[in-house]
């Protein structure tokens, strides 16, 4: 039997113009983004389709932007009748998930995802931390890099994407240096990212601190649908959960391949990646390519690529 998962992605995948034409033609995604404006105080249409560019790349504002386009989307393939057998979103996309599976109210977790950037970028001053993509490297070789780096101070993995591309998280000076050992010691390629905070490693756990404070004061409720968490790569067993999860997840490694991998396992063939870019589907073909699996991934951003995915799913 065919199962369905709907992926979501985090931030960084933003551009201006995201979601414009799916508000457009559809009234229930118009009516997210109305929802979105509400709920946080601005003009959420004039943020994704007109920026500028310079504003949306704020995390306080990227996060609520996509969250808010990719459930603008989701809403759409609802009304068409089609819901995902299991979810997951990489970093933020879980809240996504989280809204989808019925668990959160979409107003609450727009609010949530903006608090969210706002205690993110906040937790470390600027120029303190960065982020590194370490690419052609297997997580072992990687794992002594990093121990040869602490030395100069925090540095850990950060995002487990695919094979061969593993992103690190800390402090300037031992982000660099694990770049330098990584390369060393076999990567193919370290490449240094343009983010404005160490997202994913421990000095993110005063944001973490923060965000549960939020995250007590919204109505949880039992999720519908399956949720693939980051922080350990399974299945929320109950709403009980939902809290401490998304609390680890800002400081702890996002184990985006292994999530992948136990849909897989779990008999998922058809992943639709829901929001701007690609790069989730990427992963996932990289990802079955090393397990051995037969996939289907499609990616919708807009009402073309959504045309394309509604006709070959009626034809499967």
């Amino acid at each position: 039997m065919s199962k369905i998962a709907f992926v979501f992605p985090g931030q960084g995948a933003q551009y201006v113009g995201m979601g414009k034409d799916i508000v457009e033609n559809f009234e229930v995604a118009n009516n997210v983004f109305e929802l979105a404006s509400e709920a946080i105080g601005y003009d959420m249409k004039k943020m994704c389709f007109e920026g500028p560019e310079e504003e949306l790349k704020k995390t306080e504002n990227t996060q609520p932007a996509i969250l808010t386009t990719c459930i603008a989307i989701a809403k759409v393939l609802e009304e068409k009748g089609i819901v995902p057998d299991i979810t997951a979103g990489l970093s933020l996309g879980e809240y996504a998930s989280l809204v989808i599976s019925k668990a959160m109210d979409f107003k609450d977790a727009v609010s949530l995802v903006k608090k969210r950037g706002k205690y993110m970028q906040e937790a470390v001053p600027l120029g303190i931390g960065t982020m590194a993509a370490i690419l052609g490297m297997q997580r072992e070789d990687l794992e002594k890099a990093l121990e040869r780096a602490e030395e100069f101070g925090i540095v850990e993995a950060a995002n487990f994407n695919s094979p061969g591309q593993i992103v690190i998280s800390g402090e300037v000076k031992a982000v660099e240096k694990a770049c330098e050992f990584a390369k060393e010691l076999g990567a193919k390629k370290a490449v240094m990212l343009p983010v404005s905070a160490p997202f994913h490693c421990s000095m993110l756990i005063p944001a973490g601190e923060k965000l549960e404070l939020e995250l007590k004061n919204i109505d949880i409720k039992d999720l519908q649908i399956p949720v693939i968490a980051n922080v350990h790569a399974d299945y929320y067993k109950d709403k009980k959960e939902v809290i401490d999860l998304l609390v680890k997840q800002v400081s702890n490694s996002v184990l985006w391949e292994d999530s992948v991998i136990r849909m897989m396992e779990d008999g998922v063939d058809t992943f639709i990646e829901i929001g701007p870019g690609k790069s989730l589907s990427q992963f996932i073909k990289k990802i079955s390519k090393k397990v051995k699996k037969q996939v289907i991934t499609y990616n919708i951003e807009n009402s073309e690529t959504l045309d394309k995915v509604l006709d070959n799913l009626a034809n499967k």
